[in-house]
């Protein structure tokens, strides 16, 4: 149990600032042109920390397994988009370079 929360605590105070910083675009101007699609960027650290929680809470809460397994294949795609996010903006800023 304790690890369920240290990784929520840990994915929370890592994914979620960075997540937000980038989907506003409050990032120091040194990085704006590496970071560059910054919002897909954002939005794709947010989904992959949306797995964290949907993958803990129900475990935390002694949630009924089906519940739990809808939680944990929803923490699943979530973790997919999130990953599809971050590797069209790579591509994405790819091309965007000469």
């Amino acid at each position: 149990m304790i690890w369920h929360w240290a990784g929520l605590a840990a994915f929370s105070l890592t994914l979620l600032p960075a997540g937000l910083a980038l989907l506003t675009g409050r990032i120091p101007n040194r990085l704006h042109a590496r970071l560059a699609p910054t919002r897909p960027r954002g939005w794709a650290l947010l989904a992959l920390w949306a797995a964290a929680p949907l993958n803990t809470v129900p475990r935390l809460a002694d949630a009924p397994p089906a519940i739990t397994l809808a939680a944990t294949a929803t923490a699943g795609a979530a973790a997919v988009a999130g990953c599809a996010l971050a590797a069209a903006a790579t591509l994405r800023a790819t091309k965007d370079t000469p």
